[in-house]
């Protein structure tokens, strides 16, 4: 089995991330959103790597099978953005998702960032167990802090209390 590797992500990433995210998007969970209409995937260090925030892929034979991010908003708090995994990546025997946000709660927590917010969509059912699971609660879109940007797909908000 090929090794996967957890590494911030470098600008030369950006077109193998976008391969990775919108097909997820829009195939899978018929979500029809651009590249484009995601500023955030044409500016990952300007968007993610500033700050507390920092954005990682899951790496495997040289092929982005991975994302994750965090944006800093300010006061302690933090967004969590664009995890995806690629389909045959998926699930605990490849430990992939939780290396993920296990790479991302100790970045997190070694930065006093205090909570992680995070929005999904309805359709992520897999996603809202395995938050869970991993400690965040799910909260009212109105507890969400000023600086949390929703994205118009988000129906779905969670929390996570670090420290």
């Amino acid at each position: 089995m090929t090794a996967v590797q957890i590494r911030p992500a470098r600008p030369d990433d950006a077109d193998a991330i976008a391969a990775l995210i919108l097909p997820i998007q829009q195939q899978e969970f018929g979500i029809s959103i651009t590249r484009e209409a995601q500023p955030d995937l044409a500016d990952i260090q300007g968007f993610y790597q500033q700050g507390s925030g920092n954005f990682w892929v899951a790496e495997a034979g040289g092929t982005v099978v991975g994302s994750i991010g965090l944006r800093d908003i300010g006061s302690g708090q933090a967004a969590l953005r664009k995890m995806f995994v690629a389909p045959a990546w998926r699930g605990a025997h490849h430990g992939v998702a939780q290396g993920l946000l296990d790479t991302l709660a100790q970045w997190a927590a070694a930065r006093a960032v205090a909570e992680v917010y995070l929005g999904t969509t309805a359709q992520f059912l897999a996603a809202h167990r395995f938050y869970e699971k991993n400690g965040f609660a799910q909260v009212d879109r109105a507890a969400l802090p000023p600086a949390f940007l929703v994205m118009a797909v988000d129906s779905r908000f969670y929390r996570l209390r670090l420290g």
